[in-house]
């Protein structure tokens, strides 16, 4: 196998026995990408220069006995998560020069742990979308299938992984946005407890909804860069102050004599024949583990999408008044005045899914509108929290489809929003509960396209997360097949 195919506990010992450099690595990454992100454009902004200068420095630090689990490790990034003196674009033209003059929380951390970093990804305009298609930087695409999306809002960041583009990389997460391009992509993708890493940095979609989580190739890997990125941070004031474990002593361990809560609501008509077929088979490989499955009920599941639609729009109109072409990204030069100026920046700045957002939120916010909206909307997403709090008292964990349908056409819903939002009907719930969550590979369609199976378990119990969803990983009677650009 080449150096970018492998893992990061598996370069790791490379790294460790002198079987490799850092520099090798990133080479290998690098000649990956210009080899085929003509085809998947996977990528916004490329940081060569600035890598290989990390690939050397980690090299000393590992020829000095330095080197941590991620020294050397090529990483990309979602470009939603501020980096110093590299453009940080949301994908979106109002900030398609935007330099910030910091870094985020969890790029400082995985700088401290000695990461190389390949560049920023691209992803849906400031995370609004499931597919990857609303960016201003154009399409991104599966690389198992050219014609299809590879999910969203964090698209780039999983289709990078999944055509070893890199060795890994982070995303955000607001209402699936990393699980559901992480089944597409056929790879591992969770998002942490809300709490539990940091957000400073990271650029508002819906500021009680948003969680910064990786994508890996395995759930091994994922533990460890949760490792680098979980923890206390008071630059966030939702940052919570909880002991943070070593996540990779939960890899391997058994599930035996767990109870996994199967919720019916999850199970619906319209799901695709093949995702259940998966699904189903998911379950019987957990119950030969050891496990007992049961059916459990979360009653308001079936509010999910209409509280989400209220709730992330309105915090997402708060969020974004903040880009009026006055302090900083696009400005238009044809408003007559300063209302004009506002208007035509906004207007031309936005793409069409931003502006629907927007709208919907400020509407929902307005006068005389704030309770019959948000605030119910609010105390709905209690009722959620509640179903979950009671559901994880008889169980250790959740099992779920990640997503109704495998991979789309590009294209084929961007005319229908609400057909594109119920692409999200299994995630939303994880954010809106504050729960972590993480989608596994779990088998593939007739044409080839990956399905996903998601776990969930309760407020920071990442730990069980990964030993279940790693258990999962390693009995699982599944071929393990890689994209096929």
């Amino acid at each position: 196998m080449e150096l970018n195919q492998l893992t990061i506990h598996e370069l790791q010992k490379k790294l460790k026995n002198s079987e490799t450099t850092s520099v090798e690595i990133t080479e290998a990454v690098f000649k990956r990408i210009e080899a085929v992100d003509d085809k998947i454009h996977s990528f916004v902004t490329l940081m060569k220069d600035e890598a290989f200068e990390e690939a050397r420095e980690a090299d000393k630090e590992i020829q000095r006995g330095n080197g941590g689990p991620l020294t050397g490790i090529p990483i990309a990034l979602k470009d939603i998560m501020c980096t110093k003196g590299t453009r940080t674009t949301c994908g979106s033209h109002i900030l398609e020069n935007f330099i910030p003059p910091y870094d985020s929380t969890v790029v400082k951390r995985l700088r401290d742990a000695g990461a190389v970093f390949i560049g920023k990804t691209n992803m849906d305009e400031f995370a609004m979308g499931s597919s990857t298609e609303t960016s201003y930087f154009g399409v991104t695409k599966n690389p198992w299938d050219l014609e299809k999306i590879p999910g969203g809002s964090s698209g780039g960041s999983a289709a990078a992984v999944a055509a070893d583009q890199c060795i890994a990389s982070l995303g955000s997460d607001t209402g699936g946005s990393i699980r559901q391009p992480a089944a597409l992509c056929g790879i591992v993708g969770m998002k942490p407890t809300y709490g539990r890493v940091s957000r400073f940095g990271l650029v508002a979609f819906a500021s009680s909804l948003d969680q910064i989580g990786p994508f890996t190739k395995d759930v091994e890997d994922c533990a460890i860069m949760l490792n680098a990125i979980a923890g206390y941070d008071p630059n966030d004031s939702t940052s919570v102050h909880a002991d943070i474990p070593d996540y990779t002593e939960y890899v391997s361990k058994s599930i035996e004599g767990w109870t996994v809560g199967i919720p019916k609501e999850y199970f619906i008509e319209g799901i695709d024949p093949e995702v259940l077929s998966a699904v189903e088979a998911a379950i019987k490989e957990v119950e030969h583990m050891g496990a007992q499955c049961k059916e459990i009920s979360l009653p308001h599941s079936e509010y999910c999408v209409a509280i989400y639609y209220v709730i992330a729009p309105s915090e997402a109109s708060s969020n974004l008044a903040r880009y009026d072409g006055v302090r900083y990204g696009f400005r238009s030069d044809a408003g007559r005045d300063l209302m004009d100026m506002y208007k035509m920046s906004r207007s031309a700045g936005f793409g069409d899914e931003v502006k629907r957002r927007i709208m919907i939120g400020t509407h929902a916010l307005s006068s005389g509108y704030y309770d019959a909206y948000y605030k119910k909307a609010s105390q709905v997403r209690t009722l959620l929290r509640k179903d979950f709090d009671e559901a994880f008292r008889t169980c250790d964990a959740i099992l779920t489809p990640s997503t109704p349908t495998p991979a789309f056409n590009i294209g084929e819903k961007m005319d229908d929003p609400l057909q594109m939002y119920l692409c999200d009907v299994f995630t939303i719930s994880c954010n809106l509960a504050g729960i972590p969550g993480i989608s596994v590979p779990c088998g593939y369609t007739e044409a080839g396209l990956p399905i996903g199976v998601q776990f969930l378990t309760g407020h920071f119990e990442e730990g069980k997360l990964i030993q279940i969803a790693s258990a999962y990983e390693k009995n699982a009677t599944l071929e393990r097949r890689r994209a096929t650009i």
